[in-house]
């Protein structure tokens, strides 16, 4: 049986990397396969974004209404069945719940997960029902029970060192998620951690930690968790590779600091609980020694791949698809199966957003009641508008049958006449005669905005202006080929010309000098930047979007993607504020 955990970065760009949801999954080639920032929120699931033939599908979406956090995280967990009904599978879960307070959607919740629900908000007294829901709306953990164990698919928040607000958020988050794990192993329950918690919890699993990494307290905090700290779960990729460095699941992706794997491993995978094996007494008998084969780090995952072209060489233009985060997987041995049984309530299948409300016979019949009543209460009415207009002179009734049904259809021949005219103008086709058709207002509409256009284009030179002529407006683009004037709308003697051929000549010597003008940017632009100390190359440009006294301005860094220092072909580290701004200035 094989888990894999991975923040995809977005589960619509994965899906068409991969051509469908379904060949990505199958490249994982795991039984339960957990994804982290899936970035989908409720209202956008789609049978072809939460939906696999063999598989069943959990889902967590974010539920903050704040517009920052819009699509944001997200978690999805996937687990490969033959059956979704009457299945002795253990990668179908007996019961599933979103998020991990108990408080999301409780009705859903099915199987034991019900009793732990209360259970898990035990000391948890000092928060409010307000701040447990606004801790576990972001979704950010799903939570499925295997029988054998119990497994959280968990996204860690991050917090910047200089955001209170949302470290105090993360302290929250793992403090309330730790409670529940430690109810469940109360219970007697095996506890799977999988995820992106974005901690990187010691030196060797951080590519530039300095001397005070580890006294983070959520380094601290993920430390205590582990067996050899006195905790209860174990690290299971560092239990199997001790001592290997260098062995990073995520890089950031601004800096291309794959190219040289300067990374971190903040994407984990926590085992705690004894062996399945009846003779589990000895201490030596727990989970991970009896039932782990391996666990692995899937590099062939990363974005950047050998041979690809460096950034300093041409390489910044092309782009790297992929998550800047990898798998990891770990691979499990000995596994019995489980008594035979259905996908919990809240697997994808059963979720009204995917494939609508289910009509039921009731609801068909009194809807067809519903819509007889109707019909002979229009027929009723109609009857007694007949019945009064016969009342009066014989006169008046000799004419009163034919002015009464006169005026009715006079009253409902316009109703539909209008419901038939605005569904035929609604699905008719168009003929191909009516898109060559021009409005005169569409016309003078867009002649409008052509002028407005042309006039706010910026001169290049004022070269191009002559007293014989009206000024010529030159679009400056990247291609010098397209920096053309613009004058075959206009006539020669409108541009001052006497003949086609003078015309074309102006047209040519005007193009050139345009050139020209745009080759002296380029040159100018070129000798404003400055090369980097290290390498003696030019720097690349870039603007500051973190907000403070500096958004918005720009400086120059160099051009090569981050590494190590020690790595002479990696970035030197070099920085340059641009041309101050007058707001900038001190």
């Amino acid at each position: 049986m094989k888990i894999v955990t991975y923040n995809i970065n977005g589960l619509r760009p994965r899906i068409s990397q991969f051509g469908s949801l379904r060949k990505l999954l199958d490249s994982l080639d795991a039984d339960i396969i957990c994804f982290q920032e899936t970035k989908i929120s409720k209202q956008e699931l789609r049978a072809d974004l939460v939906r696999a033939d063999g598989y069943e599908s959990f889902f967590s979406c974010n539920r903050n209404f704040d517009k920052s956090r819009a699509g944001y995280s997200g978690v999805a967990t996937f687990c490969r069945v033959k059956s979704a009904f009457s299945s002795d599978e253990v990668a179908l879960p007996v019961a599933a719940e979103e998020g991990f307070t108990g408080l999301l959607e409780s009705p859903r919740v099915t199987g034991p997960q019900k009793d732990e629900c209360s259970s898990a908000l035990e000391g948890l007294e000092e928060f409010s029902r307000d701040e447990l829901l606004k801790v576990d709306s972001e979704g950010r953990c799903v939570i499925t029970d295997h029988s054998h164990f119990v497994l959280f698919n968990v996204y860690g928040p991050r917090a910047d060192c200089d955001d209170t607000e949302r470290i105090q958020f993360k302290g929250t988050f793992f403090k309330i998620i730790q409670r529940r794990w430690e109810c469940l192993l109360h219970q007697g329950r095996r506890v799977f951690v999988v995820g992106d918690l974005n901690i990187a919890p010691t030196a060797i699993d951080r590519c530039d930690a300095g001397p005070d990494f580890e006294n983070n307290e959520f380094r601290r905090w993920f430390r205590s968790l582990l067996v050899e700290n006195g905790g209860q779960f174990v690290d299971v990729f560092r239990t199997k590779h001790p001592d290997r460095r260098e062995a990073y699941t995520c890089w950031p992706t601004n800096t291309g600091a794959e190219e040289f794997n300067f990374g971190a491993r903040i994407d984990h995978i926590l085992i705690s609980g004894s062996c399945l094996h009846e003779e589990s007494g000895q201490e030596e008998h727990n989970f991970v020694s009896c039932h782990v084969e391996d666990c692995e780090i899937l590099i062939q995952f990363k974005r950047w791949k050998p041979g690809n072209t460096p950034r300093w060489k041409g390489g910044r233009s092309i782009k790297l698809e992929g998550s800047d985060h990898v798998p990891v997987c770990v691979s499990l041995e000995e596994i019995p199966s489980v008594p035979p049984h259905g996908a919990p309530s809240l697997s994808t299948r059963y979720c009204p957003q995917v494939y609508g409300c289910q009509q039921t016979l009731v609801s068909m019949l009194t809807r067809k009641q519903s819509a007889e009543s109707v019909k002979n209460s229009e027929e009723s009415s109609s009857f007694l508008e007949a019945h009064d207009c016969s009342e009066g002179s014989a006169r008046q009734r000799s004419c009163s049958t034919t002015f009464c049904l006169g005026s009715n259809l006079a009253k409902a021949g316009p109703h539909v006449e209008t419901r038939k005219k605005a569904r035929q103008s609604q699905w008719s086709q168009l003929s191909l005669k009516s898109f060559f058709q021009k409005s005169s207002s569409h016309s003078e509409t867009f002649a409008r905005s052509t002028n407005d256009i042309k006039l706010s284009r910026t001169d290049v030179s004022a070269s191009f202006c002559c007293s014989n002529s009206s000024p010529v407006h030159v679009e400056v683009s990247s291609n010098p080929k397209d920096c053309i004037a613009d004058v075959s709308a206009s006539s020669p003697a409108d541009n001052g010309c006497d003949t086609i051929a003078d015309c074309q000549l102006s047209v040519k010597e005007k193009s050139n000098v345009a050139l020209l003008e745009w080759q002296r940017i380029q040159q100018h632009m070129q000798n404003s930047i400055p090369l980097c100390k290290g390498h003696n190359e030019p720097c690349v440009a870039r603007v500051v979007k973190k907000a403070g006294p500096n958004l918005g301005r720009r400086f120059y860094v160099c051009a090569r993607a981050e590494g190590p220092a020690s790595n002479p072909e990696a970035n030197c580290g070099y920085f340059k504020w641009a041309a101050s701004n007058s707001k900038h200035k001190r």
